[in-house]
């Protein structure tokens, strides 16, 4: 048998994490760049995020709740970096941060198409001076295209992908996923590409373009939905919490709250009514007996569910799912899930010493690699907190010099 390891012991460990001597120079806002570079971060990346000097990261100022002063939102996306308040508006700006990019390895930005290249920061300007620079450009619709120039945000582009329209209950209004999932998405496929061009660059000795958008990204995202269209030439409709194609996959009520179950394969079925329901003669019946009879009599199925369930506690029904190796959980609040037994045992809240409040509860990555431990996470950047350290440090600037630059406001 393999011998268990043990995670927080590896994390506190002397090992270099996998990114360790990578320097990232961060550019973006809001969410789904930042959430790449924070990836990035906890990977071991020197990540150095510049914003500009007088509010930041327009995510600073979405409050309440906060912590210390800092916007909860912009706590979520922004661990572990260093933060520089930069105005690249002014000529000393834009030389400083093209002073950063040409000693860094990877530049991510998710501005409006043409803003980068106004401030002489785009690919094609930088890239004949700086040959091995990964540059990662996030955007709404693409950089070319005839949506090139216009803005957009995640809720917009859940509706125009086509991902809201099958949300919500049947015959109600569309419903937008509570979380930015196509940033999200984004965010993870900016984070992939990034890995996968360093990758190359150790191969070829060249840097590349990376271009996403969050349209690509959304539509990408849709999966088995549009295969389900390409496929049959139909659009997936609106089904509330069950599955158009698996049945039984839904929510249920008992005497004491909700539970979810997905026991749509005819095997788990079977287990389902024997072990749990007590009652093997429904999986014999032929309305239920394989998956594709089961999604024909849906309602009829869900009415014996529903009455059955309606019975008894969710702690009796989930103790039974779970003693028959099925898969089945109660549907909690979000307090729930983070102060749970199980997201305690994963670590998956840390605490983190803050320098405006104190102590901060955050989460922490979930990548867990046994030989390159990921970062310890550290608490998101004050706007302009390590701007004196990386203009010194990087840049070889005197306090004269950096006094100076503060006085003119183009630092913070």
């Amino acid at each position: 048998m393999p011998a268990t390891i043990s995670w927080s012991a590896v994390t506190t460990g002397t090992p270099r994490p996998p990114l360790a001597g990578v320097r990232v120079v961060d550019f973006s806002r809001v969410l789904a760049g930042p959430f790449c570079t924070m990836q990035l971060a906890d990977l071991g990346a020197e990540v150095i995020k510049i914003e500009e000097p007088e509010h930041g990261d327009e995510t600073r100022a979405i409050k309440p709740p906060d912590a210390g002063g800092e916007s909860h939102f912009y706590l979520a996306y922004n661990r572990t970096k260093k933060g520089v308040a930069l105005d690249v508006r002014t000529p000393e700006g834009r030389d400083i941060a093209k002073a950063i990019t040409l000693r860094s390895d990877v530049l991510v930005e998710n501005f409006r198409t043409g803003v980068m290249k106004r401030f002489g920061l785009d690919y094609e300007t930088l890239a004949p001076e700086h040959p091995t620079l990964v540059y990662c450009s996030i955007s709404a619709y693409g950089r070319t295209g005839p949506f090139a120039e216009r803005a957009g945000f995640d809720p917009i582009l859940q509706a125009e992908s086509g991902m809201m329209s099958m949300t919500g209950e049947p015959g109600g209004d569309p419903l937008r996923h509570p979380l930015a999932i196509i940033d999200t998405f984004t965010a993870l496929y900016a984070t992939s590409a990034v890995l996968a061009a360093l990758l190359a660059r150790r191969d070829t000795g060249r840097g590349q373009l990376i271009e996403l958008s969050l349209l690509d990204c959304g539509v990408a995202a849709t999966g088995n939905a549009a295969a389900y269209y390409l496929t049959s030439g139909k659009d997936p409709v609106q089904m509330g919490n069950t599955h158009p194609t698996a049945v039984p996959v839904s929510l249920f009520q008992s005497t004491t709250g909700p539970f979810y179950i997905a026991c749509a394969s005819d095997r788990l079925f079977r287990r389902l009514c024997r072990d749990v329901l007590e009652r093997p003669e429904v999986a014999g019946d032929a309305r239920f007996s394989t998956n594709s009879a089961r999604v024909a009599n849906r309602d009829e199925l869900f009415r014996l569910l529903r009455e059955t369930f309606l019975r008894e506690t969710r702690e009796h029904w989930l103790a039974r799912f779970h003693a028959a190796g099925l898969p089945a959980g109660a549907v909690r609040t979000m307090s729930e899930s983070l102060e749970s037994e199980e997201v305690r045992a994963r670590d998956l809240v840390h605490e983190i010493p803050h320098p405006t409040a104190g102590s901060l509860r955050a989460l922490r990555s979930p990548l867990r690699l046994s030989e390159t431990p990921v970062t310890p996470p550290a608490a998101p950047p004050l706007l302009g907190q390590h701007t004196d350290e990386v203009l010194r440090d990087l840049l070889g600037l005197d306090d004269r010099a950096i006094g100076d630059l503060r006085t003119r406001k183009v630092i913070r």
